[in-house]
């Protein structure tokens, strides 16, 4: 037996819906607060199980984890002791390896399973050893185990091959306790990382150009707690804003920074989208007929590849052709394969898409084959003629807090059962 979610399409969305906090700020702040020497207080984590995971790690690491309320944490670190983590629970997890800078950088020393997650092509921590190494550390890998050690970190200049979030971010934490200045170029730019240096520097770490492709660190002596509120989730805001354009009569979405959302914003309006922009909110009505559009996907503040797959279901939607390049993960159009299921017309080309729309779309059997291809047999699902039933959901609750309450709260007819192997 398995859970499966079920969605009844033809239901028009209407009412408000509030972003939860950042699901890739919330799996880098948790390691993060590691560095302290004191309780961290984080507000606005979001209900994803890649959060429970997190906190079994820091329990591992004998860090006291206290949930005060839903959405907030009390991490202390007061009793650490540096474990290794070669624990099966870390290996589910691709976000654990930010455990890896955070040990290295207050330990000069970190042994630790290579993590998992998402299967979407290399994703190669190359980048990440690679500057470990820049800062004095030796890397061996033995078993599926790499153990990182360092009498002493220095810093230096280190420069990134790709604008990789994961290593700016890795590298960032390793480096706060590091003797003198580390120099990060090419660094990746994402709202994310800000996030994490805003943290970091609340504790008393001394980072600056955290957006920038330049981030400048000053090692400090000594961290302490802090209380930080989490930025709004650039992807689920984005999720939703394409969920309101595709089944909604009127919805707002709460708790946004619509600079953040620019590159998406910009092609909704292209399409045809209608939508009043606020400061921290934006509220989208049933449009007319929809254009199709052009999208390559790029790192941040270019378009997001996280956000390529729901979008593709709403150019279904869309008049003449939509062509969609990913520069990213080339691998990402598994979605598509299922789409075609429910009746959609889309050519699959080397690393692109071609999309031809209008199409009815029918309920069908589909899967999550990955985070965000779940969010886009939502959407479809919500716009389909009848039921459709979507495998796999593990992976959509890794990364949308509590996503059936939100659109049960809007109107839309979804629920979960359990359906037989």
């Amino acid at each position: 037996m398995h859970e499966v979610m079920k969605i009844e399409g033809g239901h028009l969305l209407e009412g408000e819906v509030t972003i939860s906090g950042a699901k890739n700020a919330t799996v880098a702040l948790i390691p993060a607060a590691v560095l302290a020497n004191g309780p961290v207080t984080i507000v606005g984590i979001p209900q994803i199980a890649d959060v429970d995971a997190l906190s079994r790690i820091l329990r591992i690491l004998n860090v006291d984890v206290n949930e005060v309320a839903e959405d907030h944490l009390i991490i202390d670190p007061t009793h650490m002791k540096n474990i290794d983590l070669d624990d099966d629970s870390v290996t589910k997890l691709r976000a654990s390896y930010y455990f890896m800078g955070a040990l290295l950088g207050k330990y000069g020393h970190v042994r630790m399973k290579m993590p998992g997650g998402c299967y979407l092509g290399p994703r190669p921590i190359d980048l990440h050893l690679k500057g470990f190494e820049s800062l004095g550390a030796t890397v061996t890998y033995d078993k599926g185990c790499y153990t990182i050690d360092a009498a002493e970190l220095k810093g230096n200049k280190i420069f990134l091959d790709i604008a990789s979030v994961g290593a700016t971010i890795n590298i960032m934490m390793a480096a706060v306790y590091a003797k003198g200045r580390t120099i990060i170029e090419n660094a990746a730019k994402e709202p994310e990382i800000i996030d994490v240096a805003t943290l970091l520097n609340k504790m008393g770490a001394r980072i600056r150009g955290a957006g920038t492709n330049v981030i400048t660190i000053d090692g400090v002596r000594s961290l302490s707690g802090c209380f930080h509120e989490i930025i709004p989730d650039r992807i689920e805001a984005g999720t939703f804003i394409i969920i309101a354009a595709a089944a909604a009569k009127k919805m707002t979405i709460n708790n946004i920074i619509p600079q953040h959302l620019e590159a998406l914003l910009s092609k909704l309006e292209e399409m045809g989208v209608k939508m009043d922009i606020d400061v921290d909110k934006v509220t989208i009505e049933r449009s007319g007929k929809l254009r199709g559009v052009d999208i390559t996907t790029k790192p941040y503040p270019g378009f997001a590849t996280d956000l390529q797959q729901p979008l593709t279901t709403l150019l279904t939607q869309a008049e003449g052709e939509s062509h969609v390049i990913e520069t990213i993960y080339a691998e990402r159009f598994k979605h598509c394969l299922e789409l075609q299921k429910m009746g959609a017309n889309i050519d699959l080309l080397n690393g692109a898409s071609l999309i031809k729309g209008p199409t009815k779309l029918d309920g069908c059997k589909v899967a999550a084959t990955d985070l965000r291809c779940g969010a886009a047999m939502v959407i479809a699902g919500l716009i389909a003629d009848g039921v459709t039933e979507i495998g796999n959901v593990y992976h959509i609750d890794r990364g949308y807090s509590e996503i059936d309450s939100k659109l049960k709260a809007l109107g839309a007819n979804i629920w979960r059962e359990m359906a037989e192997d």
